[in-house]
């Protein structure tokens, strides 16, 4: 396999970059949650959702086209990150992977860079492709002006694969999500 790592395309790359959220939202539903997650990650999957994570997605590109990069297969027999295509423009390849950090305009939210998202096809797990990603988002990260010069992520306890790849990253806890359902009555 010969994977790049490149800044989304809202052109060429809006169904294959849905297409790995779907399988995002549907592994966390799976994998951390119990059948209650799963039944709920599965129910705000509809067309409207989709429809209005696309335009966030626009919106945030449109202030860093470096917010939202994939992983691009292109085929031949290298494996892991890099390639020698051309640094723009649609490439054939099938999208397998993503990392969506939150533009700098938004890092008052956790006073540092923020990574809403990074997911890779499973086929390409071990690869070096999420490495790729990940140290595409920390050079984001380096060049946006942060409170503090961190980047986070939420990161589920259950998902012990992950939190072993960003603990070998140098991630460590900081602080605790909570969260609670909110009434709408």
């Amino acid at each position: 396999m010969t994977v790049r790592v490149r800044p989304y395309d809202p052109a060429t790359d809006a169904e294959g970059l849905y297409s790995c959220k779907l399988a995002f939202e549907r592994g966390l539903g799976e994998t951390t949650g119990g059948d209650a997650k799963a039944t709920a990650y599965e129910a705000k999957l509809t067309d409207g959702y989709r429809e209005r994570w696309l335009a966030w997605v626009d919106r945030c590109v449109a202030d860093d086209e470096r917010c939202v990069t994939v992983a691009v297969d292109g085929g031949g027999g290298s494996e892991g990150g890099g390639g020698d295509d051309d640094e723009n423009g649609d490439d054939g390849g099938e999208l397998v992977g993503y990392v969506f950090v939150l533009p700098e305009r938004l890092a008052m939210v956790w006073d540092a860079a923020v990574i809403n998202e990074l997911y890779v096809a499973p086929d390409y797990r071990g690869t070096g492709v999420a490495d790729d990603l990940l140290a595409a988002a920390v050079d984001l990260a380096g060049d946006q002006s942060l409170p503090l010069d961190r980047i986070v992520l939420d990161v589920d306890p259950a998902n012990e694969r992950a939190r072993a790849f960003y603990d070998r990253h140098g991630f460590a806890p900081w602080g605790e999500l909570v969260a609670r359902p909110v009434d709408r009555d």
